[in-house]
């Protein structure tokens, strides 16, 4: 089965034709098929969405157009026409020379396609002489001009700074500046916005969508993403392990989708204000894929949250101690986290949320003591953690775990995932070895893996079943508090679904309580009972997750719910207006100290932090 793309709105000839795509790769002595006869096209002017989980071939496809892959790894059959030419027929000049000028990529992650010796304008420039024969002078001025194009401040110090220096965001802003740089017909974006925040994710589709529509450019969108496929998307095409299982006009694909992974993609999208009316945290509807009904979210038994609160922090104040010259002279100190206060009760979700650089990790780390706090206290279960000794610590150490966003390097590779479960057990003497082992059985059985998959190692795993493993390692020593730090910000949109659904039902069973820390405002809104939102190292708006959903009163929170893609292609063409302002900088002079903050009630557990421009 190959279903094509018919492009109705198109007047002419498509500008890219993909006719029975094939790639394999080498494995052993022989050749393994990753990409099974793909076939689609993209019209002049025309965003088509290529959609699909980790694995599915998506960018092996794209990287196969530009001939990206290895001739001595990759075998490729089937057609590429890009405007009536044959790619396959090119050299490596005519391809060369076809690369960066009529077709250009955006890679999903800016820093390792900048080259980190080279300043920023500098590869920019090297562009523009190399395809368009400008020399030295006429490629500094273009480049600034590029600078401008893609909302770049101050354009002319930028053009001599290096990718380290420069946030995320900006980064990729400097990838699509050199992308446009010889206005390509064609911009393949594979993933360019997943890595993220939203805030700075909606301003580079916003971007994108803008020089496209004064460019007249075509673009080929890769991503996992359904809520950036109905943002920016005029038809969809999906794939599943290496082949096209449905394509459309994305309004027809939300609308009706035909098959049931696309039925299963769709109701894994987390869509900000499903939970309006709803009270407490819900579980994700689950795809069966036997019947390929999606099927209402099952109910969770009630989780029972004490009034007395586990967790108390008071004043948390953590500081970095920045050094420089021959003698070591403190030059200034990153303000990372700056008097957080926040209680949590048993059987209860308190999310954290903001964006990368606001300190909400540094928080959980800080309240583990895998941070040493400046300031503040931190009491679980009315010990005080930040006045142990380091035996007690220890001691009280299986009382509070800690998931992180990476699962494969939090695990041991040389130690099979049972080893992984088991050290904690016996570190902590709640078992002894026999005991134990019967207890690893049960842990991941409790998690959805199989018992019997204890002996393999992790890189056996997908990313999904090593979140999996860390979550049975996690609850291995019975903890009374988690902090998930981005735990499921990594995964695919299906896989998310199953990890989240599996915490919940842990907490509902176990009346473990979370300190859930993710910049994913739709996933947080789904699975939190209370959300306290952090910039620049404070908490400027805490309260019910209602509440601050509901009736967001800091601009921040405000900044932060706007910018959330919505999964519905009728918004489309409606023009957001976006705060364009990155987060500041946390560094301050090693003299300053921070202004006394008021808070203000705006409702029964809810309040936020007078603002004031000045103080950020």
């Amino acid at each position: 089965m190959k279903p094509s793309v018919p492009n109705p709105s198109a007047s002419s000839d498509p500008l890219l034709l993909i006719d029975d795509r094939t790639v394999s790769f080498a494995a052993g002595k022989g050749w393994n098929t990753v990409v099974h006869g793909v076939s689609l096209d993209v019209g002049p002017g025309e965003t088509v969405a290529l959609v699909g989980e980790s694995g599915s071939g998506k960018s092996v496809t794209a990287m196969s157009i530009l001939g990206l892959l290895s001739a001595r790894q990759a075998r490729t059959t089937g057609r590429v026409v890009f405007k009536d030419r044959d790619l396959s027929l090119l050299n490596a000049d005519e391809m060369r020379a076809l690369r960066g000028s009529d077709i250009a990529m955006i890679f999903q992650e800016p820093m390792t396609s900048l080259n980190p010796v080279m300043t920023c304008g500098a590869q920019i420039a090297e562009s523009l002489t190399i395809h368009r024969g400008l020399n030295r002078s006429e490629a500094h001025t273009e480049t600034l001009q590029l600078f401008d194009r893609v909302r770049i401040s101050d354009a002319a110090r930028r053009f001599d700074e290096y990718p380290h220096s420069l946030s995320g965001g900006m980064r990729q802003r400097i990838m699509i500046a050199m992308a446009l740089a010889c206005k390509p017909s064609l911009l393949i974006a594979d993933e360019p916005t997943t890595a993220l925040d939203v805030t700075i994710q909606a301003q580079i589709l916003a971007l994108i969508k803008e020089l496209q529509d004064e460019e007249g450019m075509a673009v080929l969108f890769i991503t996992h993403d359904m809520g950036v496929v109905a943002e920016i998307s005029d038809r969809t095409v999906v794939m599943n392990k290496g082949r096209v299982v449905e394509a459309g006009p994305t309004a027809a694909i939300f609308s009706d989708p035909a098959q049931g992974y696309t039925r299963s993609l769709l109701s894994a999208v987390p869509r900000l204000g499903s939970m309006k009316d709803r009270a407490l945290p819900e579980r994700f509807p689950v795809f069966d894929r036997e019947t390929g009904v999606v099927q209402a979210s099952a109910d969770m038994p009630d989780t029972v949250v004490r009034e007395k609160p586990l967790l108390e922090v008071e004043g948390l104040t953590t500081r970095f101690t920045l050094r420089q010259g021959f003698l070591g002279r403190v030059s200034g100190r990153v303000h990372a986290v700056e008097n957080v206060a926040f209680t949590v009760r048993a059987g209860e979700t308190l999310s954290l949320v903001g964006e990368s650089g606001c300190g909400k990790s540094t928080t959980g780390r800080s309240i583990l003591r895998l941070t040493e706090p400046d300031a503040g206290s931190v009491v679980l279960d009315g010990t005080d953690i930040t006045a142990l000794d380091s035996k007690g610590l220890r001691s009280h150490r299986r009382h509070m775990q800690m998931i992180f966003q990476d699962p494969y390097s939090s695990l041991n590779p040389r130690r099979s995932v049972g080893d992984s479960i088991l050290e904690p057990l016996l570190v902590n003497r709640l078992a002894d070895r026999s005991d134990a082992q019967g207890m690893v059985r049960e842990l991941l059985q409790q998690v959805g893996l199989d018992p019997e998959s204890r002996d393999r190692y992790p890189h056996e795993f997908s990313g999904g079943q090593r979140q999996r493993i860390c979550i049975a390692r996690a609850l291995a020593v019975e903890p009374k508090l988690i902090v998930a730090d981005e735990s499921v910000s990594a995964l695919d949109v299906s896989v998310k679904a199953q990890v989240i659904n599996l915490m919940l039902d842990l907490q509902a069973r176990m009346g473990v309580a979370y300190l859930f820390i993710s910049h994913d405002m739709a996933v947080v809104e789904r699975v939190s009972h209370r959300v306290a939102v952090m910039y620049l190292g404070e908490i400027v708006e805490i309260g019910s997750r209602q509440a601050v959903f509901g009736n967001p009163q800091h601009p921040y929170t405000k900044r932060l719910l706007s910018a959330v893609p919505v999964a519905d292609p009728s918004r489309r063409r409606i023009k957001r207006i976006l705060d364009s302002r990155e987060i500041q900088s946390p560094i301050r002079d090693p003299g300053y100290r921070p202004p006394q903050r008021r808070f203000i009630d705006a409702g029964p557990d809810h309040r936020y932090m007078e603002w004031n421009d000045s103080w950020a």
